[in-house]
């Protein structure tokens, strides 16, 4: 297969090791960056028809390779698929094979273009609240944090919000770190653009978070603001 033989070609043994014993998945790893697989990715794309490039993200995910992995959700990012069935069938098909952050964390973002694109498909998503893998849970998540981003939303906007919210509660008893890691994220990204409604879920739920978790959901409210990187949007980013 060219485009694995490319990626290969790439590959540093040195950090392969080291993100081997990172990621701790039970995989090969080639010790490509992310940002080379991307640039692969797109000249990959860029000679590709949809079916074209839903099929290539199918055959570097059953290769289950990381890097592979990886280039096959930065195949199905974009805005604009047209029609985007196949590509959203395959996307959903990986959630339940996702067993470390990194890859499932490359594949919601592609996952949340569709869902931004189809909103409907929300039904599908809360079907994954109840899976029994976290990594399923956790999913669900990650793939809606686009609606804590949209700072004029619109009726319909705060209603996959509110629905999104709900969803937090019923996992708020969950007591996976990964889950409750999700959680906090979510609405330490909400409460950037509407933190009100953030200190009333807290007010509501906090108190069935983990501790960790409760503080990672208020530390961008204004009151709990530092002076330090960490403490101001984009100083860190969360897995």
């Amino acid at each position: 297969m060219r485009e694995l033989d490319e990626l290969k070609a790439l590959g540093d043994p040195g950090k392969a090791a080291e993100m081997a014993a990172y990621h701790k998945a039970p995989r090969e790893y080639l010790g490509v960056a992310v940002p080379v697989i991307d640039a692969l990715a797109r000249g990959w794309r860029a000679g590709l028809d949809v079916p074209g490039r839903v099929d290539l993200a199918r055959r570097l995910w059953d290769s289950d390779l990381h890097e592979a992995r990886i280039a096959a959700a930065k195949l199905l990012t974009q805005a604009r698929i047209r029609p985007d069935d196949a590509a959203w069938d395959l996307i959903a098909g990986w959630v339940p094979q996702f067993d470390g952050w990194a890859i499932a964390d490359h594949a919601m973002k592609a996952g949340e273009r569709r869902l931004l694109a189809r909103p409907e498909r929300l039904d599908e998503v809360e079907t994954w609240l109840d899976h029994p893998r976290f990594w399923v849970r956790r999913a669900a998540l990650v793939g809606t944090l686009p609606w804590t981003h949209i700072r004029n939303p619109k009726p319909q906007d705060l209603e996959r919000r509110e629905r999104v919210l709900s969803w937090l509660d019923r996992l708020a008893d969950d007591r996976e770190w990964f889950v409750q890691k999700a959680i906090g994220w979510w609405l330490r990204e909400l409460s950037k653009h509407d933190p009100g409604r953030v200190r009333d879920w807290l007010a509501a739920h906090g108190a069935r978070l983990k501790p960790f978790a409760r503080r990672e959901a208020g530390r961008w409210l204004p009151e709990n603001r530092g002076g330090t990187g960490q403490d101001r949007p984009g100083g860190d980013q969360l897995p």
